[in-house]
């Protein structure tokens, strides 16, 4: 059962998703954050973010009481599963790290990191304190090992104080 910071963490990401407010999730507000990531970046760019989206929608709708649609308690179930699925966990980080990662580099800059961010939270985001959390060895960028550690302690974590958890931003509680 999910921790209230744990709830917190996962409302943060919810609430970036659900884009019309509906309290539901569809596969249509994945691919609407999808298009707005889209947008703060390189032409040509779209069709690997709808992937990565359309790969988190998969894995949500298959647990899902609804079959059209996705609410907060089944992400929370899939959080309480993570320990079993950790094929899906990885799948999306490495899609996820690979979406974050415009030109293909191996690697996140700073600027990469706060497109992501902004398209998530709907606006200008000053990340310079996080991502230096999420840099753990300090050169300047977030490797591919690095954010799977984090990516996982995101969803499976419940350490407040982790770099990971603040994957997507500072989570209010």
């Amino acid at each position: 059962m999910a921790t209230p910071f744990q709830r917190d963490k996962v409302r943060l990401v919810f609430d970036a998703l659900d884009g019309d407010g509906d309290g539901t999730l569809r596969e249509s507000d994945f691919e609407d954050l999808a298009r707005r990531w889209a947008a703060t970046r390189v032409a040509g760019d779209e069709e690997r973010l709808l992937a990565a989206m359309r790969g988190w929608w998969t894995t949500l709708a298959a647990h899902s009481r609804a079959s059209d649609a996705v609410a907060i308690e089944d992400v929370l179930t899939v959080v309480d599963l993570l320990t079993t699925m950790s094929e899906a966990v990885t799948t999306t980080a490495s899609l996820m790290f690979e979406a974050v990662d415009e030109n293909g580099d191996g690697r996140i800059s700073p600027a990469e990191y706060r497109r992501m961010i902004e398209a998530w939270s709907g606006g200008r985001a000053d990340v310079a304190d996080t991502f230096a959390l999420l840099d753990t060895d300090g050169d300047g960028v977030i490797s591919r090992e690095e954010f799977a550690a984090h990516w996982f302690e995101f969803w499976a974590g419940d350490d407040p104080a982790a770099p990971g958890s603040r994957v997507f931003g500072r989570v209010p509680g």
